[in-house]
């Protein structure tokens, strides 16, 4: 493993900060949201929990490179549906398993809480996942082990670019021929 420079430090040091700034936050807003009516209450809840989640996201992601898009159905159908259902569950009081779901009229159960943070997480990790790090030049060469399909692969490309070459070359060839005649 690599150590980190001093940016990543950084760069680390304020994830966590902002983390933790964001947990006390949510106990805040959660504290407000015990104040209000059943529904409000528990979406102000969820909106929280969700956005600790992103967060949690955004501070596990730390990497070298740029990001790398991709589409992941397995973890849309795993990881977030499932939590979309448990928080909408939460709210609705008419929805299956809603019992499990909340503690008492007014405050989230602790399902309902974590389901909120996968959700926020899964959302992002659904698009995105990691980081791509750059090669650098010395590296980009192509590497072949003597006698490996690699260079049988490698053989085949630069016979098939001679003969390109060749053939372009006699076609050049005759048309400045005929180009004289």
């Amino acid at each position: 493993m690599k150590k980190p420079n001093k940016k990543n430090t950084v760069n680390l040091f304020f994830s966590a900060f902002l983390v933790l700034a964001f947990v006390v936050c949510a106990h805040f807003f959660s504290n407000f949201a015990l104040g209000q009516n059943q529904v409000l209450s528990n979406v102000i809840q969820l909106f929280v929990y969700t956005v600790f989640g992103l967060l949690l996201f955004y501070a596990t992601r730390v990497g070298d490179g740029k990001p790398v898009k991709r589409f992941s159905p397995i973890t849309l159908i795993i990881m977030v549906l499932p939590a979309l259902y448990i928080m909408i569950a939460s709210i609705a009081s008419g929805m299956p398993l809603h019992d499990a779901f909340v503690v008492n009229e007014s405050s989230l159960g602790l399902v309902a809480t974590l389901a909120a943070v996968v959700f926020g997480y899964g959302i992002p990790y659904t698009f995105l996942s990691g980081f791509e790090i750059a090669e650098e030049e010395n590296e980009s060469e192509k590497k072949f082990v003597e006698g490996g399909i690699e260079a049988d692969i490698q053989d085949v490309e630069n016979e098939e670019e001679s003969e390109e070459t060749s053939e372009n070359a006699e076609e050049t060839e005759t048309s400045e021929e005929n180009t004289e005649e």
